[in-house]
């Protein structure tokens, strides 16, 4: 039986080496304060969600609704495309670019996470990387995806599942784990379409 070596971890030694925020902490002061005072609250009109992003440097296609309770991270390192939904209590912790493709649905409660740790870094350090939403994809309810993977062109990451690798167009991930090709009769437009963001 093989043992496996054991890291000592020491947090204090943490540097966060290689990873840039983007802008200057005035502006992510200005971004917080912006988010929590006004993106996040349910009286904020969904109409005006797309504008102050974009204030805040993000590209924010046509169409595009937000519900309340959304957190962005960085707006500077977000790129949606037209027609999306991104629906309540979603978080898109975008350390790295995300960027979301058009007719694209990321339901209730989803985390689009960019972050991650090298788990034998002693101190801890970062091993981020970036999001793709392709054009058409789902990510459903309670669904992660994490850093680093593409979720392809009409691909589902169902209901509460974990994306931790790429994901082939039209297949869908489930929490059984299977990613298999959707039935022939598949049409993502018209699914997504039927969702509730």
């Amino acid at each position: 039986m093989t043992q496996t070596a054991v890291v000592q971890r020491s947090l204090r030694g943490f540097t966060g080496a290689g990873y840039d925020k983007g802008r200057p902490v005035w502006v992510q002061a200005a971004w917080f304060a912006a988010l929590h005072l006004l993106f996040v609250k349910w009286w904020f009109p969904a109409r005006w969600r797309p504008a102050l992003l974009r204030a805040f440097g993000a590209r924010v296609g046509q169409r595009v609704l937000i519900r309340r309770g959304v957190r962005i991270h960085w707006p500077w390192k977000l790129d949606v495309g037209d027609d999306v939904w991104i629906g309540e209590d979603a978080w898109i912790l975008n350390l790295e670019p995300v960027t979301v493709g058009d007719d694209v649905c990321v339901s209730q409660n989803a985390l689009l996470c960019t972050g991650s740790h090298r788990r034998r870094s002693v101190t801890f350090e970062f091993d981020n990387g970036p999001i793709r939403l392709a054009p058409g994809s789902w990510v459903a309810a309670r669904a992660t995806v994490l850093r680093g993977v593409t979720v392809g062109r009409g691909a589902v990451v169902g209901a509460g599942a974990v994306a931790h690798q790429d994901l082939a167009p039209g297949s869908v991930l489930t929490t059984g784990g299977a990613s298999a090709a959707p039935p022939a009769s598949f049409a993502p437009s018209a699914s997504l379409k039927g969702a509730t963001a």
